[in-house]
């Protein structure tokens, strides 16, 4: 058995540990070598099965290939990030400017080039503010707007969001009383206009992004509660800022604004496609009432999410809209090429969704690789990780939701499963 030092000594494992740390690189050895001692590999193997073991980072996440055919997957990490926000995280993470003026040598705004453009994407909006996430943007709003006042809420946009937090606890937790009105399907203007009175901090409208109610429904538009005279807050959730063609339904910010919406959260990491944040967008006067509040420093975003948040505001397309965007033809050549060179694999039609809590009930015509059921847990467990979804007793491989860059990746991932 190699010892672990002269394993460690090795040219490949000592220019891991440059790169990950000697406490990763050894428990990978020490692993390999009781690997040997169990009679699963020779001794000999113990430094190549170590290198093979070592993840490609510090850190724990590990990149996944999503052939789910769902765009925003909440449990992989929702918008992937384009390439141009990534090259701005790396640049972040060095000492930057975030709240210093170059020229003048003295503190400037925080994050001011993000706040800049995600203002010139919404001109509807009088001021823009950032925090962590959308919830935190509801927060910050009742926090500013109704510290021991009511919220009018209709009882159908008494939504749950993720892992069962739900939106009339974190809005109650601020000590803001919430006073529904309506039944779960049917709300009208009047029964706005009977619950205002001198209590009233805000009317909150809330977009029920991932579910939907059919039938003998009627909800109040934001056109209709924009002269009540009180403050109109309207959460679209998903986080889209202007009309998109193929999610005519979905709200959007600018629409909302124009519609006579006062204040507009969203969230910065759904249809957006930029990192986590929750974005706040609207009347002037609220926006910097709500900047200024005390919460606003516990609720504030760091360098590297400001300079996403750019980067997708400005930059190219990023993933999510290129994988809302793409024709089915396209999709339709890309699974027949894969399909192709790999044995008990086609091409087949199949329908993908936005997800996310976004556009619910929208389906997205798709094209996926389907290959045997049998090879969803191996192609889950390789590396790199490929998730796909398994349909009738077959595992598909949704390839809208899958970069094009990434198509090696994903023939490597069958042929392995194949042999």
């Amino acid at each position: 058995m190699p010892r672990t030092d002269a394993v460690l000594a090795l040219p490949r494992l000592a220019e891991a540990e440059r790169a990950l740390g000697r406490a990763l690189v050894r428990s990978a050895v020490v692993a390999a070598q009781e690997r040997a001692r169990a009679g699963e590999i020779h001794p000999e193997q113990v430094a190549e099965q170590a290198v093979a073991a070592l993840p490609e980072t510090a850190a724990s996440l590990r990149p996944v290939v999503n052939a789910t055919g769902v765009v925003i997957h909440t449990n992989l990490g929702r918008a992937p990030l384009s390439a141009a926000a990534l090259a701005a995280l790396a640049a972040a993470g060095r000492a930057t400017d975030v709240e210093f003026d170059l020229e003048t040598g003295r503190r400037a705004a925080r994050g001011r080039g993000a706040l800049a453009a995600l203002a010139e994407a919404v001109p509807a909006a009088g001021a823009v503010h950032v925090v962590n996430n959308n919830a935190a943007a509801l927060l910050l709003a009742a926090l500013t707007l109704a510290p021991g006042k009511e919220i009018v809420l209709s009882r159908g946009e008494m939504v749950e969001i993720g892992d069962g937090f739900r939106l009339p606890e974190l809005l109650a937790s601020t000590g803001a009383r919430l006073r529904e009105i309506g039944t779960t399907n049917r709300t009208s203007l009047r029964d706005y206009t009977e619950a205002l009175g001198p209590e009233t901090g805000f009317v909150l409208k809330v977009h029920p992004s991932n579910f939907r109610i059919t039938g003998f429904t009627s909800t109040v538009e934001v056109a209709e509660l924009a002269g009540l005279g009180v403050p109109l807050v309207v959460d679209i959730g998903s986080g889209l800022l202007a009309p998109h063609p193929s999610l005519p339904g979905e709200p959007d910010a600018t629409s909302t604004l124009r519609a006579g919406a006062d204040l507009v959260t969203a969230s910065g990491d759904k249809l957006l496609g930029g990192p986590q944040a929750g974005l706040l967008l609207g009347d002037a006067g609220l926006v910097e009432r709500l900047r200024r509040h005390p919460a606003a420093r516990a609720l504030r975003v760091d360098k590297l999410t400001f300079a996403a948040l750019e980067a997708t505001l400005r930059g190219p397309r990023p993933p999510v809209a290129r994988a809302l965007a793409v024709r089915p033809e396209e999709l339709r050549a890309r699974a027949e090429r894969l399909a192709a060179q790999v044995g008990q694999a086609e091409a087949v039609e199949c329908t993908a969704a936005v997800g996310g809590g976004g556009a619910p009930g929208v389906e997205l015509p798709s094209v996926a690789v389907s290959v045997p059921e049998s090879w969803a847990g191996r192609l889950r467990t390789g590396r790199p990780p490929v998730v796909g979804r398994v349909e009738r007793g077959r595992c598909l491989l949704d390839l809208r939701t899958v970069d094009p860059e990434d198509d090696e990746l994903l023939l490597v991932a069958m042929r392995r499963c194949s042999s």
